[in-house]
């Protein structure tokens, strides 16, 4: 949403931009806030995503760059989550980070609700034995998580790396499948993109 000075004061995600917009001008209680911007709003630019993924990355780089007035939330150095495989390490770990670097891991997500991305990585480690310390080494003493069998052990080199990563692709199987069902569920249909709506 722009103001008339052609100045970003507000950055949003839909996958109905129309009932969306319909929203912010309806004679409701809205709050101060949403009062203000809405007097504000000259006109609108809006950019068409693939997926919700591609959309929750694009509304965050915006947010982040412009810093628009009446955006309240992902102003600062925080970002959705992502759940992270550690492909680069000769036994993986599954744990949760907001920040994507090119170490050779594989990323899913971003998770619009933080919850989401930790109950699936509760669900993993309650499921599936791989370790779930931070500070691996190898030959050291097992953590509580192997004595009660919750973790296969490769500290204790009582797994071999063939078959924790049988474990580790039974994960990945999962993770793909719900990004792919995410995608295919949120994917847009029959749009055309277009730059500028006046009101």
């Amino acid at each position: 949403m722009k103001n008339k000075d052609d100045k970003i004061i507000y950055v949003g995600k839909a996958i109905s931009l129309k009932n969306r917009v319909r929203q912010y001008f309806r004679k409701n209680n809205k709050t101060a806030r949403i009062e203000k911007m809405v007097s504000l709003i000259d006109h609108f630019e809006y950019i068409v995503t693939d997926n919700e993924a591609e959309a929750l990355i694009l509304e965050c780089n915006l947010i982040k760059k412009n810093r628009p007035r009446f955006n309240v939330l992902l102003k600062d150095d925080k970002s959705y989550p992502y759940i992270k495989v550690t492909l680069n390490e000769e036994y993986p770990s599954v744990y949760i980070t907001r920040r994507l670097k090119k170490d050779g891991s594989k990323y899913f997500g971003p998770y619009a609700n933080p919850g989401s991305s930790k109950e699936m990585v509760d669900f993993i480690k309650s499921k599936f034995k791989i370790r779930q310390c931070r500070n691996f080494k190898q030959n050291r003493r097992v953590c509580l998580n192997y004595h009660i069998g919750r973790c296969l052990g490769p500290c204790a080199n009582d797994v071999s790396k063939e078959e924790y990563r049988k474990e580790i692709d039974k994960i990945m199987m999962i993770l793909e499948r719900k990004n792919r069902w995410c995608k295919k569920r949120t994917r847009k249909r029959n749009e055309v993109p277009s730059r500028k709506s006046k009101l």
